[in-house]
């Protein structure tokens, strides 16, 4: 059985985005997989976070986890910071990197610039993802088109490693989801829909309301022409409304294509939202159950004890492969 691993930020509420793209996929990829879904809480800290709604953060998106179908008897559910292998082996990542190619990573790059000072843990970031998917002998790991940059270099590590030390790191595959994996803001389908963006109205989150659900949609732009036909190139804001609607309704795009033909945007945008919200709302009954509750404490603690398992056994295969520690008489 293959090994995924995937790792998401606590950085805020998800998005419809992060559930069509990534999170839906994960539910399928359980029954097919040996899988470990980590919450990468040392990640997030590369960038100034408030510690309360951080640990609120955490709390949060381990609930959406559990909430849009990740089962713990098939998966492994954990913090990163619960885990010490992951901070040990990112330091060992470090050090087989290159100052050159840290440098050269698009997210360090869009990140640190304009800035006059930024954190050093922004460059070493992709050393401690490398270290995240390599202690678990990781053979798949979902991303969307923004982090292949930052996997394509934890192969190149991996590799490295390797071949200077001891063959001990599984080389990792990357997949990138055909469908779904990039779902466009509201408000600019140029960019990705992302919870980081100021502007509310430009994501849904996984927790918004029926209301605020239906006004974001109404509200999102569309074009001029006022047909309702799927084409990137011309039309990525219809496009993008189109691919919502298919993913979320399991309705083909070609057959939204020819129910709406004729029909005006606001039929059109009334029946998305009403999709969207009966396919959230199953989904935040569950994450409110799940929010104050020791199910949730029980899950994480598990998920912690068998990933450090795990990694604790890599993290001493790298150690030995190095030479650091004593050699035992």
């Amino acid at each position: 059985m293959k090994t995924v691993f995937s790792g998401i930020q606590p950085s805020g509420t998800l998005t419809l985005g992060n559930y069509l793209g990534a999170m839906k996929h994960f539910v399928d990829m359980q029954n097919e997989a040996n899988c470990y879904f980590c919450i990468v809480d040392q990640h997030a800290i590369t960038v100034p976070q408030d510690r309360l709604k951080l640990r609120e953060n955490i709390r949060s998106l381990a609930a959406l986890y559990l909430a849009v179908g990740i089962d713990p008897n098939k998966s492994t559910l954990f913090i990163q910071s619960e885990v010490p292998a992951h901070a040990q082996l990112g330091w060992m990542m470090q050090c087989v990197a290159y100052i050159g190619e840290l440098e050269r990573m698009t997210q360090f790059k869009d990140k640190s610039d304009g800035k006059e000072a930024v954190s050093a843990s922004l460059l070493t970031y992709p050393p401690l993802m490398a270290a995240d998917i390599l202690l678990y002998k990781t053979d798949i790991v979902p991303v969307g088109e923004d982090q292949k940059q930052h996997l394509e270099l934890t192969r190149d590590l991996a590799e490295r490693f390797n071949k200077k030390y001891n063959d001990i790191f599984t080389i990792p595959e990357v997949r990138i989801p055909k469908v779904g994996a990039r779902i466009m803001s509201l408000n600019d389908p140029s960019k990705k829909m992302s919870k980081s963006n100021p502007n509310a109205k430009s994501y849904i989150s996984m927790l918004d309301d029926p209301k605020t659900i239906t006004k974001k949609i109404k509200s999102a732009v569309t074009d001029t022409d006022g047909e309702i036909k799927f084409n990137r190139e011309d039309k990525p804001a219809v496009s993008n409304l189109l691919s919502i609607y298919s993913l979320c309704s399991g309705i083909s795009i070609e057959e939204l294509e020819r129910k709406y033909q004729g029909a005006g945007y606001g039929e059109f945008k009334q029946d998305l939202a009403d999709v969207v919200v009966s396919t959230l709302e199953p989904i935040q009954q569950r994450y409110h159950e799940l929010i104050e509750s020791e199910e949730l404490d029980r899950i994480l603690d598990e998920g912690a004890e068998k990933a450090n398992r795990t990694a604790s056994k890599m993290v001493e295969k790298a150690e030995r492969a190095m030479g650091l520690g004593r050699k035992k008489r």
